[in-house]
């Protein structure tokens, strides 16, 4: 692969040459900072106020010219409004015809003028963490945070695109003016849902998309999925996903994903009385339960590897397991046998195809609506959640159809089957498999014609400050200290295997995944021992417990908002991060039973901290682990979706182990036994929070 600072040189416009950034004087100088530090010449406080100075001149000079060039593009368009409203007048179509080729040059213009500020942009990117990886100083945050929240800022311009979303918006829509709308009086504004066929305006709107990349919702969203994005892609590459892409099929991936959650916590209100009608002490639930998470931790590897060939079979496969493993777990209570019911829950477990729903979002739905896919594969699990317990305080009856029993217990095994045969049918009929990648990549660089557009577009590169800071360390900080200008091809390929995957870890990694580990123990002990603890203390009937369980799911999508939407554009991650971790362990604290008689509201409100908590743990941890893990865990099997949800299934695993071990010690102590491990682990988990930024910042 070819540095960056050679990549700059060989795509830049020549006669805007002299307006992008300086990269290479300012890897340059970088170096000579770091020797005169190390010969005692200069000292880092005068470091770091001549740096700033030098990127503030930098990125005067870009954002000067990008306000000129759109000074250029407002009075091209102004004359060209002027011929339209005499054409309007005096209609001919040939001058027609000239008017909407004169519109499309401009956009083809505006094209460049964007690519020239994404490059730019990611070109100050790179050469802040250069600065951060040879001084081991956080001078991204310190020189983004002065200068973006400025009132005369000029970084905002590069992070802001309202001026050149005014020009797309006026380019848009004397194109649609120019169209014929068969005697329509509307404009894009009167129907903004409208197709413009024009493929220089999709061209804009998809760059435009990329520029417009920042914290938000939807973006929080996106990171807290780990649907990882890698790098944006090229034009040959959009019209692939374009072509690939069927919202059908999405939408079976969504309700896939939907009914997989469903299917896990269904259970949970009546598993401990399931248990024990078979024969089995309450605390069995905990294995009943933890069956599927069992099951999960190898089904989450083959079905990320079977998703490299096919993305159909394994979603036939999982609904097969699925019916089959809810139909066993239906019947165990007929057949009076708890190893029916385990196998019934593996099976379950071995069906989980979200590695799939994860990949198909991944892989094939185009980058511009990419955030809001991954939005709903969070949200479906989310409501997932809730509906699984509440359906269970539904399905209070008790009837049979011949030698079948139809009760709380068995009900949600035959609720589910029916599911996964229904969503088999729908699956069967609906869903479109996406062509191989390299085939359409053949197809539609043959049948591109689309040169220039294709040259520019060359150059995209991420939006300034969002691409994951993992992305160089193995290809780039190499070429810091050797000067080489070429990295081995080797340094963008996937993983090979889950310890090749683990050797890129890097200790702040392994610190967000030992904070998912943790968060992910305390819930599942929280979720699987409140029908056996709210039982015990509190004689709860399963519809009691099934409502708290489906309250607590129920607050997810609101905290994910919250956090998403303004607690982090108030405080930094790393702040609302141990701030969570202190919470969760406050939670843990106030849930243990001690001298005084355990009461209902101390159990609800200790549950309700935990678990908030844990929810804006989650999508902090899972935000900042998307930003710092390695591209290369970004694609192939083993990635870095794979590695964070084994790590959460492996959590779940041994919790419910050992709810079910502490029940030999009694239920008295059940609570106390199972909470102390989620104490010790969180207290952990702090300390290396704590420690991890106190070396980086």
């Amino acid at each position: 692969m070819v540095a960056f600072g050679k990549k700059l040189k060989e795509r830049q416009i020549q006669e805007w040459q002299g307006y992008y950034i300086n990269y290479k004087v300012m890897k340059k100088k970088v170096k000579e900072y770091a020797d005169q530090i190390q010969a005692g010449s200069l000292n880092q406080r005068y470091v770091l106020k001549d740096f700033s100075r030098m990127l503030d001149k930098e990125i005067e000079k870009v954002v000067l010219f990008l306000l000129e060039q759109q000074g250029v593009f407002a009075r091209r368009i102004s004359e060209l409004n002027e011929q339209q409203n005499f054409l309007q007048e005096q209609p001919d179509i040939s001058k027609v015809t000239e008017l909407r080729e004169a519109y499309r040059c401009i956009g083809r213009d505006l094209l460049k003028l964007l690519f020239f500020v994404e490059i730019n942009a990611i070109g100050l990117r790179k050469i802040l963490k250069k600065f951060d990886k040879r001084f081991g100083y956080k001078f991204t945050d310190y020189y983004v945070k002065t200068r973006a929240n400025h009132p005369y800022s000029q970084l905002q311009q590069v992070f802001n695109n309202v001026g050149l979303g005014a020009v797309v918006g006026a380019i848009s829509r004397n194109l649609a003016d120019l169209q014929d709308h068969e005697g329509s009086y509307l404009s894009i504004y009167d129907q903004p849902s409208l197709p413009l066929q024009e493929p220089v305006v999709d061209s804009m709107e998809a760059a435009i998309d990329r520029l417009s990349y920042s914290t938000n919702f939807l973006n929080f969203s996106v990171q807290r999925s780990l649907i990882m994005l890698e790098e944006l892609p090229t034009p040959v590459e959009e019209q692939v996903d374009d072509q690939r892409y069927h919202f059908m099929s999405l939408l079976l991936n969504l309700a896939n994903t939907f009914l997989y959650m469903i299917n896990t916590y269904i259970v949970v209100p009546t598993a401990d009385d399931y248990s024990m009608s078979l024969g089995a002490a309450a605390t069995v639930c905990g294995i009943v339960i933890g069956a599927m998470a069992v099951a999960q931790v190898f089904s989450s590897v083959y079905f990320s590897a079977w998703s490299n060939r096919s993305y159909f079979r394994p979603l036939v496969f999982s609904s097969i397991v699925l019916f089959v493993g809810n139909v066993m777990y239906a019947l165990a209570y007929d057949l009076n046998s708890i190893p029916v019911l385990l196998i019934g829950r593996i099976f379950c477990g071995l069906g989980s195809a979200r590695a799939v729903n994860r990949r198909y979002i991944s892989d094939c739905v185009p980058l511009r609506i990419r955030m809001q896919a991954s939005a709903g594969f969070v949200s479906a699990s989310a409501l997932g959640m809730a509906c699984g317990p509440a359906l269970a305080g539904l399905l209070q009856t008790n009837f049979k159809i011949y030698k079948l029993t139809f009760n709380q217990d068995t009900l949600p095994g035959w609720v589910m089957a029916f599911a996964w045969l229904f969503y088999l049918i729908w699956l069967w009929i609906f869903f479109r498999e996406p062509a191989q990648e390299t085939d359409e990549v053949n197809n539609v660089t043959r049948k591109s014609n689309a040169v220039e557009n294709d040259a520019l577009e060359k150059g995209v590169v991420q939006p300034l400050l969002v691409k994951p800071e993992g992305d160089e360390q193995d290809n780039e900080a190499d070429q810091e200290c050797d000067g080489s200008e070429e990295a081995p091809e080797e340094s963008r390929r996937p993983a090979n295997s889950i310890v090749e995957a683990y050797r890129l870890l890097t200790p702040s990694v392994k610190v967000q995944l030992l904070i998912y580990f943790m968060l992910k123990y305390a819930m599942e002990v929280l979720l699987s021992e409140s029908s056996v603890v709210t039982t015990y203390y509190f004689s709860w009937s399963t519809s009691t417990v099934a409502i708290f369980l489906a309250c607590l799911g129920l607050t997810v999508l609101p905290v994910n908002i919250a956090v998403g939407s303004y607690i982090s554009n108030i405080f930094e991650d790393r702040q609302i991060l141990l701030a969570s971790e202190i919470m969760v362990c406050l939670g843990i604290l106030l849930s243990f039973q001690v001298i005084i008689p355990y009461s209902v509201p101390q159990y609800v409100c200790s549950g309700l901290l935990m678990f908030v908590s844990a929810e804006v743990l989650e999508g902090v941890n899972l935000s900042l682990l998307s930003r710092v893990m390695s591209s290369r865990l970004s694609r192939g099997t083993y990635n870095g979706g794979l590695l964070s949800t084994e790590a959460g299934t492996i959590a779940r695993v041994i919790a419910d182990v050992n709810i079910t071990l502490a029940g030999y010690l009694g239920q008295s102590r059940l609570l106390n036994v199972t909470l102390l491990p989620s104490l010790l682990i969180c207290i952990g988990s702090i300390v290396a929070t704590c420690r991890t930024y106190n070396s980086l910042y």
